[in-house]
């Protein structure tokens, strides 16, 4: 999760990987009942609705803040954190706390899907006021928008229970990412070379569109492991029924937050939001009904990177 998303989502250019085995598996998105193997996906226990806050809201930037709208660019399907319920909704830890941002805000949410790589420079463009994917907040990321950090996420690989795996020793094995994120562009990368380095052959690294196609390609044997962020690691266990397990612990944490165009004002708005749901407590509230507690902080910074 260092360094890009922790999608930690990461890079910014995205491409599919095709498995030639794997023709069952959806690269555009979402497979059936989402993590590989589980039953449909639904949406947590509803929170109570937020309030606008007069002097919070009075800080929006003039321009969005006549429009009434809050435009956010989304990529689906990354359960928990945003996906589509069966009825075709989009829900997820993520997109409630972004309503109750936006309400707080005294706006109404746009959300508008777009391929993740295009988030980030449609919100240099003006299409959208603010990014809302799993975005792990880094140095890199900032030199192009500004951050408002709400989550702390690391690596968390899954493996089949009868087919255990080292993540620090997985030298030769098929490890499945969603592609451009930080597992994809920074850790199996960084762990293959150490593999070479010592004369062992290198992770196969198997790229796919969507995070649920690379769980999927966990659960048919057609990869040894996945690797994604923590929060998406359990959900994505949690929904296969036992046939997914975690290997290892979690590792290499590191902020989501959410991007602005660089020196708006609009990250102040919602720093100051979401100190209000902390203080509040809708931000526990959200946090507990999708399981992600783990991951809350205390305090949201602008431009928390910490690679």
């Amino acid at each position: 999760m260092l360094g890009e998303c922790h999608n930690r989502r990461s890079g910014f250019w995205r491409f599919a990987v095709v498995f030639a085995a794997a023709g069952a598996l959806a690269m555009s998105g979402c497979a059936s009942g989402g993590g590989g193997g589980g039953g449909d996906a639904t949406s947590a226990s509803p929170t109570a609705p937020a309030a606008k806050v007069n002097e919070i809201a009075n800080t929006v930037p003039e321009d969005i803040k006549s429009s009434g709208e809050l435009i956010v660019g989304v990529n689906i399907p990354y359960k928990p954190n945003e996906f589509k319920d069966p009825s075709g909704k989009i829900v997820g830890f993520d997109v409630d706390l972004m309503n109750a941002i936006a309400a707080t805000l005294g706006l109404t949410p746009e959300y508008r899907e777009a391929d993740f790589a295009r988030i980030i420079p449609s919100i240099q463009g003006g299409t959208f006021d603010v990014g809302m994917s799993s975005f792990t907040d880094t140095k890199e990321r900032e030199k192009s928008v500004d951050f408002v950090t709400y989550f702390n996420a690391g690596t968390l690989w899954a493996q089949r229970p009868e087919a255990p795996i080292d993540p620090n020793n997985a030298c030769g094995k098929k490890v499945a990412v969603q592609a451009t994120t930080y597992q994809d562009t920074d850790e199996l990368p960084a762990k293959s070379r150490a593999c070479t380095d010592a004369g062992k052959p290198p992770i196969e690294i198997v790229r796919f569109d969507g995070q649920d196609a690379a769980t999927n390609a966990v659960v048919l044997g057609q990869a040894d492991a996945m690797s994604a962020d923590s929060p998406v690691t359990s959900y994505a266990i949690k929904e296969t029924n036992g046939k997914l397990e975690a290997a290892g612990e979690i590792f290499d944490s590191a902020p989501y937050g959410w991007p602005v165009q660089k020196g708006s004002a609009l990250a102040q708005s919602l720093q100051k939001a979401l100190e209000h749901l902390i203080e509040t407590g809708t931000y526990k509230e959200i946090a507990a009904n999708w399981g992600v507690e783990s991951g809350m902080i205390d305090k949201p910074v602008i431009n928390g990177a910490v690679s």
